[in-house]
């Protein structure tokens, strides 16, 4: 099932998304290292930095998963599809209120931030799992067609 908002018959959100998740993600991983290495310099600053850009990254794919939901029939696809977004911008929520703490002390890594961080990666891979129901299993963002491949009934192996 296509979606409007494509370039050249390729869907756009899915081509933006890697940029929040890498942005959010990367957050994570330098927030450990500055709390498991004891060196605030130079992993709280680019902890920051990486959430700002995932926060940018999933603002603007937001805008394009919105006109991608909005084209969806009503029903068991779009519910997902909502499900996805409002777990998205949960997600989106938690990595703003993280740097509005960290804002002007970028050493305040433990408790709180990093909690958000936390709860933020973990919400993050559910929507991705849910991203992927829509993909896989639904057909959205797929052309060729407007009607989900086929799943397999039995894991056999053909017969010759």
């Amino acid at each position: 099932m296509r979606t409007p908002a494509s370039i050249a018959g390729h869907p756009i959100h899915p081509m933006i998304v890697p940029i929040a998740i890498g942005g959010f993600i990367l957050s994570f991983i330098f927030d450990i290292v500055c709390i498991a290495s004891g060196k605030v310099d130079p992993w709280a600053t680019v902890a920051y930095y990486t959430m700002i850009g995932g926060i940018v990254g999933a603002l603007a794919a937001a805008v394009f998963g919105l006109v991608d939901l909005i084209s969806l029939p009503a029903g068991y696809t779009k519910r997902i599809g909502v499900t996805h977004m409002v777990i998205n911008l949960a997600v989106v929520g938690l990595f703003i209120c993280n740097a509005w703490l960290r804002t002007g002390d970028q050493t305040s890594i433990g408790g709180t931030p990093f909690f958000l961080s936390l709860i933020g990666v973990a919400l993050l891979a559910v929507s991705g799992w849910l991203g992927g129901k829509l993909v896989f299993e639904a057909g959205v963002g797929v052309s060729g067609g407007d009607e989900p491949a086929p799943r397999p009934t039995t894991n056999r192996p053909r017969e010759a």
